[in-house]
């Protein structure tokens, strides 16, 4: 019975922790007020970004280049 216990305490521990730093939010922050003010493009191309969920990414992939706390890229 104390294995139960423990692992549901293991459970809500890991799902309280908390999955994008502060820094990195504040990294999409940017990014889609970018986005917002028609700043923001994409790569060599140079095309503005439109769709939120584009900026994010962004976003999120400068996050984890600077080193900030990030969960790894969904392949």
């Amino acid at each position: 019975m104390a294995t139960k216990t423990t692992a549901r305490k293991a459970l809500a521990k890991k799902s309280s922790e908390r999955k994008y730093s502060p820094a990195a939010s504040e990294e999409v922050e940017t990014e889609m007020k970018a986005m917002k003010e028609g700043k923001l493009k994409i790569g060599k191309c140079g095309k503005k970004v439109t769709d939120p969920k584009q900026a994010i990414a962004i976003g999120l992939s400068k996050a984890r280049k600077e080193g900030k706390k990030v969960p790894e890229k969904k392949s």
